[in-house]
Parts: structure tokens; C-alpha cells; sequence
């Protein structure tokens, strides 16, 4: 298995990093791509690719730090790594007041045109969206861009069917954490079963969101994302095992990366 999104960079997991990746080893998650918030996370994520074979990284900047200084040229070297395999995080977060809705769509659009200036280059990674309270601002956005719909990956999602819908319309894919796994939080399972099996991969976000049955774990490790899994899998009336398939077929196919020996 993949976690196909998790913050090995964060001080909870970084300093435990290897108790941390042979947890997920014993649990058969095979792989982990930790993902970019800042620039910051940007060195530290693609140290730890270039240090360890089953980690990969992202390049990108979180709309939390849109109003930080950053350096696209380096955005666009560091996804240019072998060990990069996608942009982000990236997109709109309504959640908070700040940082302020100007400073977030700035630095979407400079991420944006980023992406089309590396892709004109012969760069084609696909997009890790954070889009919290935002879609009907951020799918608008996305529709200007001369980027396939088919590459952007909704993470984290925590929506409605009605929601989930509409990103699927678009084109995209959708990824769940263990909020999917929360009994206060149905409609995110009523949305799963909407989710085509071929667009669909699951994460943890950690060190964030654990779920169940291990909710009261912290901090939440890669380790942790079978249970969301075997979560998705028993909402599908599927063998887990053949759940487990699917994820990692879909996790190899969007990212381009494949399991090591």
C-alpha cells in the first residue's frame, strides 16, 4: 500500500522518522509521499526522498503560507527531481480569515503558471489540491488553465455527495484520510460510494486525523492508512485485499511510481 499523502517533515513524525517508516512497513504500506507546505518542507520532504527509497515528495506551497516569500524558480527545480512526483499541496482554504482571500488567490496563480511554464518544458507531474469551504472559487480557476482535469487529486476530502459530484464532473480524482472513517461524518462515506474504484486513493494526512479505531492515536502516522482502507473497502463489500489492489494500481498510475522490492 501507499500513503499517497502524509507530512513527514512535521516535528511529530520527523523526530521518529524511522520507528515511523517500519511501523508502516509491519502494517504493508509500502510507500509514502510526504507532501510540500512550505518552502521549508520543500528541502526537508525532498531530503528525505533522496534519503530513503520508499519516500517521495512534492513541490508546492500550502494557501496557509500564501503571503510567505517564495522562490518559483526553486519550486519548479525541486519537482524536476527524479524523486518529485507531483505539485503542492496547492489551492484555496476558507476555513480561517487568514491568510487574507487576495494573498491566497495571488499565490495560486503564481503556482498556476508555474505548472503551465514546466509543462511547456516537458514537465508533467500531477496536482495535490487543498480546497477547504473553496471549490466554487477553485474550479474556476481550474477551468482557465491549460492543465488536464484528469491530473488534479482533491486530498483530505470531507464534502458531501453533492460536492463530491461536482469534482468528479470535472474530471478529477478524490483522496480520503480517516475522516472517512468517523461516525460523525456520514456524508463523507455516502460521498465515497459515489467515488469511480478507479479514481479513487486514500491517505492520511498525518500527522493529522487518525482514524478509527486507532481516533485517539497521536500522532497519526502512515502506518494508519490501511484502517482507511479496509474502511473503503467494507463500504465497497469488497475483500480488503482486493480493495488494497485497486489503491495501489490507482496510487502507481497517478503518481508514476511503483512499490520497492
Amino acid at each position: 500500500m501507499f500513503d499517497t499523502h502524509c507530512h513527514l517533515s512535521f516535528p511529530d513524525l520527523h523526530e521518529q522518522l524511522h520507528e515511523v517508516i517500519d511501523r508502516a512497513v509491519d502494517k504493508g504500506v509500502q510507500g509514502m509521499i510526504t507532501v510540500s507546505t512550505c518552502p521549508e518542507d520543500l528541502e526537508t520532504g525532498l531530503h528525505l526522498a533522496e534519503t530513503y527509497s520508499r519516500i517521495w515528495c512534492t513541490s508546492g506551497i500550502h494557501p496557509h503560507h500564501a503571503q510567505r516569500a517564495v522562490d518559483w524558480d526553486r519550486i519548479k527545480e525541486v519537482a524536476n527531481h527524479p524523486k518529485c512526483v507531483a505539485w503542492g499541496e496547492l489551492g484555496l482554504d476558507w476555513h480561517y480569515p487568514d491568510p487574507p482571500r487576495d494573498a491566497q488567490y495571488e499565490c495560486l496563480e503564481a503556482h498556476l503558471d508555474c505548472i503551465e511554464s514546466a509543462r511547456s518544458e516537458g514537465l508533467d507531474l500531477p496536482i495535490v489540491v487543498h480546497c477547504r469551504k473553496s471549490l466554487s472559487d477553485l474550479l474556476p480557476l481550474f477551468e482557465q488553465r491549460d492543465l488536464p482535469h484528469e491530473q488534479y487529486v482533491f486530498h483530505c476530502f470531507t464534502g458531501t455527495p453533492q460536492v463530491a459530484q461536482q469534482i468528479l464532473d470535472f474530471g478529477s480524482w478524490i483522496s480520503f484520510t480517516g475522516v472517512l472513517t468517523f461516525a460523525s461524518a456520514p456524508e463523507v462515506a455516502e460521498a465515497a460510494r459515489l467515488v469511480p474504484l478507479d479514481r479513487v486513493m486514500v491517505e492520511t494526512d498525518s500527522p493529522y486525523l487518525s482514524p478509527e479505531p486507532v481516533r485517539k492515536s497521536r500522532p497519526n502516522e502512515p502506518a494508519h492508512v490501511t484502517w482507511v482502507a479496509r474502511f473503503l473497502a467494507d463500504l465497497h463489500e469488497m475483500p480488503f485485499e482486493e480493495m488494497e489492489a485497486i489503491l495501489d494500481a490507482n496510487a502507481e498510475r497517478f503518481f508514476n511510481l511503483s512499490i520497492p522490492a
